[in-house]
């Protein structure tokens, strides 16, 4: 029996070019990175069908959810995902039942074997793999929009497409527009879960948000699905239990809806990456609510608790119920810390500041182009993105420290726990760092760039400002074909280029896009800055 593994999707994949053998450098074993492909294989079968039957919002949803299933770092349990690609076949047998029965099968609708993919030509599997990572990353977006009840036609009926050209043998001329085209409608998707979250929960304001856990009993809440944070806050008022958000929750504190209730205190830990060390002697439950789960070790695997797509075997998991009572009770009984416990982020900062969403950020668009034309403001840089374990992360903190007092630093994702405890000051009333929220709210830094670039009258490009970003997973892979398909050029791209990229793609999105390797901080800063 074959018990090794090829996975190349995320940015530590092993040695730079691919996980094989038993288990990958994320966690997962090779019987688990098989059940995945298998799952995707069943989706490639459901697009199929769906294109010779009328699909229900049960079939999108199920594409939604086994596509979020296979991205990094979100499931680890085999039995799950055995149920999962059950539940597709399911569901591709009730929009052809005469297929399963068929005593001449034509194949048309068969599951695919993802081997095919892995073993083609290596611009080809390329084009592809930016296709199946950037659908699997705006799928997550898509379901979080979804829960709160809002969805896009389009945005839907092209992750069938995405899927169905995984399985045709063409050729780079008709796979380059899909990519290109997968940017496209995760603009419109960041957009849609944009409107989702703040008509929900309102624009984000600028917050401060202390890193002190309070004495008492509490819950850290991890991932990045609001929904699931609400929820949790209602269950748990006037019971004496805090709730402290982890990793990308962080901008939560900014959202009116969520700040209002007084039990949400703080944000407790870095990124997602320390999780094993910050959670080993944490006297709280954790409760995952999308990825960033790293495999759970023993000093605290009693107290995880997963929810929606997030899976790992023998963890307690919270079903469609949303019944959080089994979270409640682990925080009740292990009382939290006996008094008030200071903690800080990297740089030692006790305070971290988030909410400068678009709104926020274009209602200072006065003061920030007077600070451009008066030259108290020389240059902008978004500097954000996914975080990870390499040492040569450490590149990005010495950016924004190396980055001279009359820049402004823009910051999302998790990357930003790299610096977000620095303190960089002012230029006028404006910080000079400005903390826009999670990794789709890249459509925010979208937002004010276009806006800005309307007040000048000119182009993104002919902006005062640089992209800095950090990649780790999918989410990041369908962020950077959005900004390739908005034309974005002179885009840093960092620690190292995707591994999935050959070098034919690869040379041809320098040489189109201007997409470089981070060098050094200094280097880097000289070629933009002059």
């Amino acid at each position: 029996m074959n018990t090794s593994m090829f996975c190349f999707q995320c940015e530590q994949t092993a040695g730079c070019a691919g996980c094989t053998g038993k288990s990958g450098v994320c966690g997962k074993s090779a019987a688990n990175a098989k059940l995945q492909d298998q799952l995707t294989g069943a989706l490639i079968g459901l697009a199929h069908a769906a294109s010779n039957a009328e699909k229900t919002p049960q079939t999108d949803r199920l594409i939604l959810e086994g596509l979020f299933t296979t991205v990094t770092n979100v499931n680890f349990n085999d039995d799950t995902l055995t149920h999962l690609i059950d539940r597709v076949n399911a569901e591709k047998n009730r929009l052809l039942p005469g297929c399963a029965n068929c005593a001449s099968p034509c194949g048309n609708t068969d599951n695919y074997d993802m081997s095919r993919l892995w073993n083609t030509d290596e611009d080809i599997r390329s084009l592809k793999s930016l296709i199946l990572f950037g659908i699997r990353g705006m799928a997550a977006y898509a379901y979080h929009a979804m829960i709160l009840g809002y969805f896009n036609p389009e945005v839907n009926d092209f992750f069938y497409r995405g899927l169905f050209a995984l399985s045709m043998d063409w050729g780079m001329e008709e796979l380059l527009p899909i990519v290109l085209e997968t940017g496209k409608i995760n603009l419109l998707c960041m957009e849609l879960l944009d409107r989702a979250n703040t008509e929900t929960f309102g624009n984000p304001v600028p917050t401060e948000v202390p890193t002190t856990i309070e004495k008492g009993p509490f819950i850290v809440i991890t991932g990045h699905d609001l929904y699931d944070l609400k929820l949790l806050l209602e269950q748990t008022e006037g019971k004496g239990i805090h709730i402290y958000t982890h990793g990308e929750m962080l901008p939560a504190h900014a959202y009116p809806e969520l700040k209002k209730y007084p039990h949400l205190k703080g944000n407790f830990g870095t990124a997602w990456q320390n999780q094993q060390k910050e959670f080993a002697s944490l006297p709280a439950p954790i409760l995952f609510t999308t990825n960033c789960l790293m495999p759970v070790k023993e000093s605290y695997a009693d107290r995880v608790f997963t929810t929606e797509v997030v899976s790992y075997p023998e963890m307690v998991h919270i079903g469609h119920n949303k019944d959080f009572t089994p979270v409640i009770e682990k925080a009740l009984a292990l009382g939290g810390f006996s008094e008030d416990t200071e903690f800080s982020g990297i740089n030692g900062r006790k305070t971290l500041r988030t909410g400068f969403g678009h709104n926020a950020v274009l209602s200072a668009a006065g003061q920030i182009i007077d600070a451009v034309k008066s030259g108290a403001i020389r240059h902008f840089f978004l500097v954000g993105g996914c975080d990870g374990a390499r040492p040569g992360r450490n590149y990005y903190t010495e950016f924004v420290k190396k980055a001279p007092e009359d820049t402004v630093i823009l910051t999302l994702a998790c990357g930003k726990y790299r610096f977000n405890d620095l303190d960089l000051g002012t230029i006028g009333n404006l910080p000079r760092m400005m903390d826009m929220g999670q990794c789709n709210d890249a459509y925010s830094a979208i937002r004010v760039a276009a806006a800005l670039a309307e007040a000048f009258g000119c182009g993104i490009n002919d902006l005062p400002l640089s992209m800095i970003l950090s990649w780790y997973e999918q989410k990041a892979v369908c962020i950077l074909l959005t900004l390739l398909h908005l034309g974005v050029k002179n885009i840093r791209l960092g620690p190292t280029l995707p591994a999935f990229i050959s070098p034919n793609v690869r040379n041809y999105l320098i040489e189109n896009f201007n997409i470089a390797p981070i060098t050094t901080p200094e280097e880097d800063l000289k070629a933009i800055l002059g």
